[in-house]
């Protein structure tokens, strides 16, 4: 009795926390890189290690990996990755990603970054 209760609060103790951290976060990068060197050395590393470190995943993207299907041809460097949730993506946008993009980012590339709320999956 005492085993099945345990597993029953186990249970929902943990869909309770699944439920309040939301859906994913989904981070959609059009960037129109100017100098592809030095967006490679001073800005990539750093703004991959800043991703990761807030829980970042990348799903998608690179340079000249994007083509229009239908509409305006896309930057040359097109990236997607996404976060357990919203609370990680403005975390990650708040802390690092915005200061890092104006202080180093813009000196080689212009930004277009969208977060999307995911959909919980099924």
């Amino acid at each position: 009795m005492i085993v099945a209760a345990s597993i029953t609060f186990g249970a929902a103790a943990v869909q309770l926390l699944h439920a309040a951290s939301g859906p994913p976060a989904v981070i959609f990068g059009e960037i129109n890189v100017k100098d592809q060197s030095g967006y490679e050395k001073e800005f990539l590393p750093e703004a991959r290690k800043q991703i990761g470190a807030h829980g970042g995943t990348y799903i998608a993207g690179g340079f000249n990996k994007a083509k229009a299907l239908e509409g305006a041809e896309p930057a040359n460097r097109v990236v997607i990755f996404s976060f357990p949730n919203h609370d990680a993506a403005t975390k990650w946008w708040e802390t690092d990603a915005r200061k890092m993009n104006d202080e180093i980012g813009k000196k080689f590339a212009t930004f277009r970054i969208l977060e999307i709320e995911g959909v919980e999956q099924k």
